[in-house]
């Protein structure tokens, strides 16, 4: 064998390895989520009822705005982005009773449903749409 051959090889092992660890991490991570916690349903549970419960809630003009949100996330991972969001949106309305969806209600579920590390991503948005971050500075920080 070539010792170009024999390099090719390994770096195809290497490559399949990376991509199968990543693959199964994420599948882990969704595996997690799909357990029940201890009253019975589980974290995806939750977000599925939250939406279900709130969905007459959601005006079209919401939903583009929740579309327009969940923009810069990309494509593969923008569904799971857009249920997230939602289902925490939802949370937030039946927490409060809410008996229409409200902007400030979006922005607050789409600021909790974030992961910290992407609120930077998440503080350009809100300003290319010219929403004050002055009343959400507590969810920010």
């Amino acid at each position: 064998m070539s010792a170009g051959f024999f390099l090719f090889i390994a770096a195809w092992t290497i490559f399949l390895i990376s991509l199968f660890a990543i693959g199964g991490y994420f599948m882990f991570r969704k595996f997690l989520k799909r357990l029940p916690k201890e009253d019975g349903k589980s974290i995806l549970d939750w977000q599925d009822y939250y939406i279900r419960e709130t969905i007459h809630l959601w005006t079209p003009q919401q939903k583009a705005f929740l579309e327009e949100l969940v923009s810069p996330v990309p494509e593969l991972f923008r569904d799971v982005a857009r249920e997230k969001i939602a289902g925490k949106i939802g949370e937030l309305a039946i927490q409060e009773k809410a008996s229409a969806m409200t902007q400030d209600l979006i922005v607050r579920g789409y600021i909790i449903a974030t992961p910290k590390r992407d609120h930077k991503w998440l503080i350009k948005k809100l300003n290319e749409k010219h929403i004050d971050l002055s009343p959400y500075k507590t969810l920010l920080g």
